[in-house]
């Protein structure tokens, strides 16, 4: 979001610099234009003048002084005529000893200069033919002051100009983080939804979000509800299957098939695996309960009620404890973490004599997850044979079997190592080191 804003007040920031300076250059441009065609007029009404001071004398043309301006009477005044004709030319006296050049063309010119402070004239000629003679008279005038008056408001103009545009950015920065703070709320929003914090999106949003809120919304009730009904349909499977499975556990287990022994051992270890298959399957869609698809494993949140879960299940003298840090988060899909832990902590309490503790901690490169209890453990030349799915090395307790061959799968899915170590408590310890990753992972174990 922060880079969208930035891109639209350089786009912006760029264009206003761009018309400004063209705006600003043809507005001033069209200012000089305009006063140069202003004192034209005036060096035009000041040629008509002289032509009507001349007049016809004894010999020849002559140039009636008193009708003359006494600006061009005075020395580099500012003010200066030429008069050209046939028979010679008439300069001003406030031209003193310099020399007016007579311009090539009629009509208006601009950047002669003269005097020894450098005047700049601003010079119009003007041809007429008067008593029978073709005379060209050229009026100039001193352009100087006219021209830092308006450099002087050229700068002016520039302040005014810059502080004109840094009202405008701050008013334009203003504007757009009005007009994008819904898109702001609505990423925060999908935030707190990938955190599990929410259930869908507020639709309150302007009328060009309406239509992805909606669908967002739509698709997230469908998944939960795709999910609500997968769950008790498994629930409700489950339940229909265990009568009859006992029937026919305790038909195997009967003097009926002593005929056929084993026929009778064979039905009956088939019959204890989809019983224990079964048992497993119902125990997960127990623990990972009403969740938000694809919420975060919140640490604070989840174990205290995932243990208490497993208190009722095994019973309230064990006692099941959690070490994590505060507000911990876990990046990874909430149900799978609850499958990986419910199966590591089922086992751990189904072996343990009292105790059982987890522990979560984050580790420069990952985290790190710890199960201990204070069983009897594991040999350590029998450990690798544990993790294969469905080894057990007590026919008389399901547990250190089909649960850990699960949790290694989806350890190995997310990139992680699993090793069986040797508790503090006095058991077995479970370690399970898992890497960072900046991306949500889909669940590794089919439902």
């Amino acid at each position: 979001m922060k880079s969208i804003q930035a891109r639209l007040s350089l786009g912006l920031v760029g264009v206003l610099v761009v018309v400004g300076l063209v705006l600003a250059q043809l507005s001033l441009w069209l200012f000089e234009v305009g006063l140069q065609r202003y004192l034209e007029t005036g060096l035009r009404k000041e040629s008509e003048n002289l032509l009507v001071a001349l007049g016809r004398g004894h010999s020849g043309l002559e140039l009636d002084e008193r009708r003359v301006s006494s600006a061009y009477k005075r020395p580099f005044s500012g003010y200066y005529f030429r008069v050209d004709f046939e028979g010679g030319n008439w300069r001003s006296r406030s031209l003193w000893d310099m020399d007016m050049p007579m311009p090539k063309t009629p009509g208006l010119h601009a950047g002669l200069q003269l005097g020894p402070e450098g005047q700049q004239l601003l010079v119009l000629r003007a041809d007429y033919r008067r008593l029978g003679q073709l005379i060209s008279i050229s009026v100039a005038q001193d352009y100087t002051p006219v021209r830092d008056g308006f450099r002087r408001m050229q700068q002016i103009g520039l302040g005014m100009g810059l502080i004109a545009l840094l009202l405008i950015l701050i008013l334009q920065r203003i504007t757009v983080t009005r007009s994008l703070r819904p898109l702001e709320r609505t990423r925060e929003q999908i935030a707190q939804l990938q955190q599990g914090k929410r259930s869908q999106l507020d639709t309150q949003v302007p009328t060009e979000l309406e239509p992805l809120v909606a669908q967002i919304n739509h698709l997230l009730a469908h998944t939960e509800e795709s999910l609500r009904r997968s769950r008790n349909a498994l629930g409700n499977l489950g339940h229909a299957l265990k009568t009859p499975l006992a029937v026919l556990l305790s038909l195997a287990s009967s003097d009926k098939l002593d005929d056929h022994p084993e026929t009778r051992e064979l039905l009956r270890e088939q019959l204890e695996q989809i019983q224990q298959r079964l048992g497993r399957e119902l125990n997960r869609a127990r623990l990972a309960g009403d969740a938000l698809p694809g919420a975060l494993f919140d640490c604070d949140a989840e174990l205290p009620g995932l243990l208490a879960t497993l208190s009722m299940i095994h019973g309230q003298a064990l006692i099941l404890s959690h070490v994590s840090a505060p507000g911990l988060l876990l990046p990874w899909d909430r149900e799978d973490v609850l499958e990986l832990l419910g199966n590591l902590l089922d086992n751990a309490c189904k072996w343990a004599f009292a105790e059982v503790r987890v522990s979560i901690q984050e580790s420069p490169e990952g985290y790190v997850l710890w199960v201990d209890d204070d069983g009897p453990g594991i040999a350590p030349h029998l450990r690798e044979e544990v993790l294969n799915r469905g080894a057990r090395l007590d026919e008389q307790v399901d547990g250190h079997g089909l649960g850990l061959g699960i949790v290694r799968d989806i350890v190995d899915a997310w990139g992680g190592r699993m090793s069986l170590q040797d508790s503090p408590m006095g058991g077995l310890r479970v370690s399970i080191e898992l890497p960072r990753q900046g991306t949500r992972q889909a669940s590794p174990v089919a439902a």
